[in-house]
């Protein structure tokens, strides 16, 4: 009985995590300024544009929360891959998907949650720090790592490709799925395809997670 149990909540918690997931992205794509007016940014115009804003600030640490569900995400999609056709996409996609997740929770720690503790500082001793801080945005040192977040759509791509020849999902499904982990890593400034991508994924993925969740009744 406490198995079958546990089983149960398994597939509820995974079904909320596909429910979810693709809704932070909405909000914290839909919470960026100047949304409608799209051009490349430059290190230092993503600093200056997260200054005092305390939305944006908050979607980034949803984001953050959210890389979990994303581990969880591609852990399932190799389970439900690992036999058939699409099995190999499902492990060969999840090993950059999870590092993709890892590091995208690096980044928004790195670089966004840091903002939100400057925004306490006053613009004179803020604007003191700014060689600094356009070192961090322009991912000098180290921070060179956090161009690994590229692996998570990628990885997602992959395993999105192993569920359109396994048919373990819809093909419409599958095929936002694929178009919008494709375009939902766009460089800063053009938040507007993000936020684009964000909406297929929502349409793919919370049919499904409210199938695992109905499936348990």
């Amino acid at each position: 009985m406490l198995p079958n149990v546990l089983s149960q909540l398994q597939q509820i918690g995974t079904g909320a995590a596909f429910i979810v997931f693709p809704l932070v992205f909405v909000f914290a794509f839909a919470s960026h300024p100047r949304l409608l007016r799209p051009r490349l940014l430059r290190p230092e115009d993503i600093m200056l544009r997260a200054r005092g804003r305390k939305l944006l600030q908050l979607g980034h640490a949803l984001v953050l929360l959210n890389t979990a569900l994303l581990v969880v995400a591609a852990l399932h999609f190799m389970r439900i891959l690992s036999a058939g056709r699409g099995a190999w996409a499902g492990f060969v996609g999840a090993i950059p998907a999870v590092l993709g997740a890892i590091i995208l929770a690096a980044d928004k720690g790195a670089l966004c949650l840091t903002m939100s503790a400057l925004d306490t500082v006053p613009d004179d001793e803020f604007s003191a720090m700014t060689p600094g801080l356009r070192a961090m945005f322009a991912k000098k040192g180290w921070m060179w790592l956090l161009w690994g977040i590229v692996l998570l759509p990628a990885g997602f791509a992959i395993q999105a490709v192993g569920l359109l020849q396994a048919q373990a999902l819809p093909c419409w499904e599958s095929i936002l799925f694929l178009i919008g982990v494709l375009f939902v890593g766009t460089p800063d400034g053009l938040e507007i395809i993000n936020l684009g991508a964000s909406l297929l994924m929502a349409a793919a993925m919370i049919p499904y997670g409210i199938r695992l969740i109905a499936a348990t009744f």
